[in-house]
């Protein structure tokens, strides 16, 4: 099973987190465990207290320090980068070290995180249900949220008929999502980032309803093809995601023709949080 980048929030902080399938564990972001234990907001603060605090820990022989892995996280820029991380066993012992009013609360967040990833793994709906919990805090509307759970119901299903092509994850998984892409959207996947100002992050979670509504139409009519032509072999499937693809793009053109506005634009979550933000506020104004 392959390692899992998480954002989880506690209280109205973000710690990002990786899920090793394999060994069956959580990784945290020790900077983003001392952010929220020493209630900084600045990263540069929390990494000079981490930096001061493993000095001194390495002095008395601590094995919390001399033990903590170095794994890629997305950082404040969306680059994959080295970060240290400590398993739950390792933060619970960091947390003995920073004397901390939330120590208590967060050591009960933390367990109850451990045992939901248990829990999703007996029963796969709960990932669901806290997807929708987790995008909520974000900020998120319930609308983007439930046409965001649909796109990922939709997505599986067409990874799933891939697999059953023989067709592997990375390269090929990648090659046609491109196609998916660039069909219905006149953008591969790398030009659309561009255009939203996005790195490492997540595309999907920064389309609008109408493009991620479009993106579902796509994969859905990619997935229904295939099922339905049986191709055989990688090259025959790419001729598959570019029609579904082109389904979509159909749909895109007449709307834009009835709108006269481009359904792909720059518009990301980042700014369509603050919009909302920003009308909630007036709104706030207008019935004081």
């Amino acid at each position: 099973m392959e390692k899992q980048n998480e954002i989880k929030i506690f209280e109205d902080k973000k710690v990002r987190t990786l899920w090793d399938g394999e060994l069956e564990k959580w990784y945290l972001s020790i900077v983003d465990v001392i952010r929220v234990l020493t209630d900084q907001n600045d990263f540069q603060a929390a990494r000079n207290y981490w930096k001061v605090l493993k000095h001194r820990l390495l002095k008395e022989g601590n094995e919390t320090v001399t033990n903590c892995n170095r794994l890629k996280l997305p950082a404040e820029d969306g680059k994959m980068r080295l970060t240290d991380v400590a398993d739950s066993e390792q933060i619970f012992r960091l947390i003995q070290s920073i004397p901390s009013p939330k120590a208590e609360p967060f050591k009960l967040w933390l367990a109850r995180i451990a045992a939901e990833r248990l829990d999703e793994m007996q029963d796969p709906e709960l990932t669901i249900d806290r997807a929708l919990e987790q995008y909520l805090q974000l900020g998120y509307s319930e609308n983007w949220i439930n046409q965001r759970l649909k796109s990922i119901e939709i997505r599986k299903e067409l990874t799933d008929e891939w697999k059953k092509r023989g067709l592997k994850e990375g390269f090929q998984f990648a090659t046609l999502t491109d196609i998916i892409t660039k069909a219905w959207a006149d953008k591969t996947t790398k030009e659309y980032k561009i255009l939203k100002g996005l790195k490492k992050e997540n595309l999907r979670d920064n389309m609008t309803n109408t493009e991620l509504i479009l993106n579902m139409l796509a994969e859905a009519s990619t997935k229904d093809i295939s099922a339905a032509t049986n191709p055989e072999g990688f090259e025959e499937s790419k001729k598959v995601a570019k029609q579904g693809g082109n389904v979509a793009k159909v749909a895109r053109k007449e709307l834009e023709a009835k709108t006269g506005k481009k359904v792909v634009t720059s518009l990301n979550a980042k700014t369509v949080l603050q919009l909302n933000e920003g009308d909630k506020k007036k709104t706030s104004k207008n019935k004081m």
